[in-house]
């Protein structure tokens, strides 16, 4: 006999609607979404919806912004909707008293294969190890985070050219339909849990912070290679120009490149400008500059910025 869901959904963030929209779509009874509070954005610190109560709201959702998930206000609000099952998507740490509400349980979609890359920026992380795989896993939320019993996974492969940001919309779609086929087997009494298999060499999926974010030219190519895709287009792999004679320093963010593999002699970081291209010398071949942005500039492709700017005067710091 099928269980007569009433749904609560939480999240935040783009990745989470499409998860939000195929349950809406495919007629489930969401009573309920939660998501952050407003915030002010851009010049005029406008309030900003988030791109999961936007879809709520044109689809006629109850919305729920609490600012403190212990507080008993919001307590009160969650319990009157009602839910046996909640669903997270890209929204933050919930304390017991919440994930331990519904009769069923709260799943999680979480973009990574768990137990690897638990963490707030798996699909970063993903990419700047050089991984080949990825994929989703829908878990039950338990004390730690990230480390619940996995319902279900799906797989994809990642190709070497492609971004953080082609690599998250894919798995978004990805997570929606693992999050869909996760409630139909909830619905249907057939599911089957599995422990996380913690007998394994763990990758950690850190938040990541700006420092990091600098493009180190003296590692090998590979590895410069996967930390400008795995950081496109955000929080984005920046590096530095100094010019030769004023010593005035530019910032440059890098969004896209591509890896020529060529014995050289010449010294880690020399720049190599044509009428065309731009490229890097690093350890074990060239680092071609295909997408950047210049401080104060749109991100254009390299053929655009090279009609205004010479690389020639500059060299990397």
């Amino acid at each position: 006999m099928k269980k007569e869901l009433r749904i609560v959904f939480m999240g935040t963030p783009d990745f989470a609607v499409e998860s939000l929209k195929v349950l809406v779509e495919n007629n489930y009874n969401v009573v309920g979404v939660i998501t952050a509070p407003d915030k002010p954005a851009g010049r005029g610190q406008k309030l900003n919806e988030s791109a999961v109560k936007k879809y709520a709201i044109a689809n006629e959702l109850k919305v729920l912004q609490p600012t403190n998930l212990k507080s008993e206000e919001f307590i009160a609000e969650l319990k009157a909707l009602n839910a046996n099952l909640q669903i997270v998507v890209a929204f933050r740490m919930l304390p017991e008293v919440v994930w331990n509400m519904p009769e069923i349980g709260t799943f999680n979609l979480h973009a990574s294969l768990l137990p690897q890359y638990r963490g707030a920026a798996p699909i970063n992380w993903a990419i700047i190890n050089g991984e080949k795989e990825t994929g989703v896993s829908t878990f039950f939320l338990q004390h730690k985070i990230d480390t619940g019993d996995i319902i279900a996974q799906e797989k994809t492969p990642i190709s070497e050219n492609e971004t953080a940001g082609e690599l998250h919309d894919k798995l978004m779609a990805i997570g929606g339909k693992l999050v869909l086929k996760t409630v139909q087997d909830i619905e249907n009494n057939n599911i089957t849990t599995q422990p996380q298999n913690e007998n394994q060499e763990l990758k950690e999926a850190y938040k990541i912070f700006k420092p990091f974010c600098k493009i180190d030219w003296a590692k090998p190519i590979n590895e410069i290679h996967n930390h400008i895709r795995g950081l496109s287009p955000y929080p984005t792999a920046f590096t530095e120009f100094k010019h030769k004679e004023t010593g005035d320093v530019i910032s440059c963010k890098v969004f896209k490149t591509i890896k020529e593999i060529e014995a050289h002699n010449l010294e880690k970081g020399a720049i190599i400008q044509s009428k065309s291209e731009v490229k890097i010398a690093v350890n074990g071949g060239y680092i071609h500059l295909l997408e950047i942005q210049l401080a104060g500039k749109k991100r254009m492709e390299i053929k655009a910025v090279l009609n205004g700017f010479d690389f020639n005067q500059y060299e990397i710091i």
